[in-house]
């Protein structure tokens, strides 16, 4: 069952180069690579704007860099549990877990998590907007491979994809909304979640999986008056791990490059938080020297270290919560290995992401986003394409239309249009840039 695709449901699945057990997933990666919304990525930031540097990342090559890291953790699980074979035979292969890798930020907007937000502002009352939550929406409905099905992904790939198995209605709440009041709109940042009218692919996903685990695997926790959702499949959390590896390790090679974090910082607040008996603190003098070297060889010599530390930290868990072993199975990291690398991604998030420098190139692209969004809808006639526009009239819910429009934009083409529309020495009826 996990190697169905929506499109060809009880078939036969067909071989891809090779009849092996590994085509399905072999397909789902070319898929995705050759997909519209991953060539997109290349213009989409990631952390700090496009066109700053041609040094730091992307949203394009942090994918990468993230399938990289995932494929990594895979084989040293599969050599780790290579004499369980209850454990070694659920491992994803490296295409699996590469496909799902590559496409876990297809969903991500223009101008990072500011434009997350102003897509939310407005669709906060019309099923939601989430990064996450659009990702699964392009695997499954607006990728180009499939008329109806998108990308049609496997129902693995698709599961591995659900980082948050919740309906925004379920986790949604937000304070009174004055659409009116767009200088600060922080209280509309998106609960994690799935858009609720993408119920129907949510519910493919899960069949075949016994009742009482799909109804486990929804739950949502609430806690100190914040729900969210309390699972993620087998393969997610190990792309997740992969992940926040990538975050943490990645952007802190990118802002010391950028000259960005300084020595002074580091000793205060990270060295001297340590507990000593951990992986940089046994080898200081090593990262110190090499991290702050300007030589970008010293530097990604520890950067490589540092990333095959935290891989060699992670194992699998059984929960024993759930009768599926794609849920059961979790990839957990040991607890000093955690502590470090929060520690870095804390470090990262107050001198990179959180200084007025960053802040307001998100703050920038938020308002261009959400001045976007409302000319558009109050003139989708004469403003939108006019296959996009075509949507929009036959849609039962036609917000959702330009939020798909405006946030497969990338960061140069939002800006674009923005220009072309507000700047009256812009823009020209030549002028067509396609979204593709």
């Amino acid at each position: 069952m996990w190697a169905e695709r929506r499109s060809s449901e009880g078939e036969p699945t067909k071989p891809f180069n090779s009849n092996t057990d590994d085509s399905p997933a072999q397909r789902d990666r070319a898929r995705v690579i050759h997909c519209a919304a991953f060539r997109r990525l290349q213009s989409k930031t990631q952390v700090l704007g496009i066109g700053e540097s041609d040094f730091y990342r992307t949203r394009l090559t942090h994918s990468l860099e993230v399938a990289q890291i995932g494929s990594g953790i895979c084989e040293a699980l599969k050599e780790k549990y290579r004499d369980f074979p209850q454990i070694h035979d659920w491992i994803p292969s490296l295409s699996q877990i590469e496909s799902i890798c590559l496409a876990h930020d297809l969903g991500h907007p223009s101008f990072g998590h500011g434009g997350e937000v102003a897509l939310n502002f407005f669709m906060h009352s019309f099923g939601g907007f989430e990064g996450n939550g659009q990702t699964l929406r392009i695997v499954s409905t607006l990728g180009e491979y499939s008329p109806a099905h998108g990308l049609d992904l496997t129902r693995r790939t698709m599961l591995g994809l659900l980082k948050y198995p919740v309906l925004h209605w379920e986790v949604a709440n937000y304070p009174m909304v004055d659409e009116s009041r767009t200088l600060n709109i922080d209280h509309c940042k998106p609960p994690k979640c799935i858009h609720d009218e993408d119920e129907p692919i949510l519910n493919w996903v899960l069949k075949g999986i016994p009742d009482a685990d799909q109804s486990k695997f929804r739950e949502v926790h609430r806690k100190d008056g914040i729900s969210y959702a309390q699972y993620k499949a087998f393969d997610t959390s190990i792309m997740e791990l992969a992940d926040d590896i990538s975050y943490g390790v990645h952007d802190l090679e990118d802002a010391l490059a950028m000259g960005m974090i300084s020595f002074t910082a580091w000793e205060n607040e990270v060295l001297q938080v340590l507990s000593g008996e951990d992986v940089i603190s046994k080898d200081k003098d090593f990262y110190n020297q090499k991290l702050f070297s300007e030589c970008n060889k010293a530097r990604k010599h520890a950067i490589s270290k540092l990333i095959g530390y935290f891989i060699s930290q992670i194992r699998i868990v059984d929960t024993q919560q759930f009768e599926t072993p794609l849920l059961s199975l979790q990839a957990t990291m040991s607890d000093e290995a955690v502590v470090t690398l929060d520690l870095l991604k804390q470090f990262i998030f107050k001198h990179v992401i959180r200084t007025p420098e960053v802040q307001i190139l998100e703050y920038k692209g938020q308002q261009m986003i959400l001045k976007l969004f409302e000319v558009l809808r109050e003139n989708p006639e004469r403003l939108l394409p006019r296959a996009v526009f075509r949507d929009f009239q036959e849609s039962p819910n036609p917000n959702r239309v330009i939020c798909d429009y405006l946030s497969s934009m990338t960061d140069t083409n939002a800006s674009k249009l923005y220009h072309k529309l507000f700047t009256p020495s812009a823009g020209s009826i030549f002028d067509r840039a396609s979204l593709g």
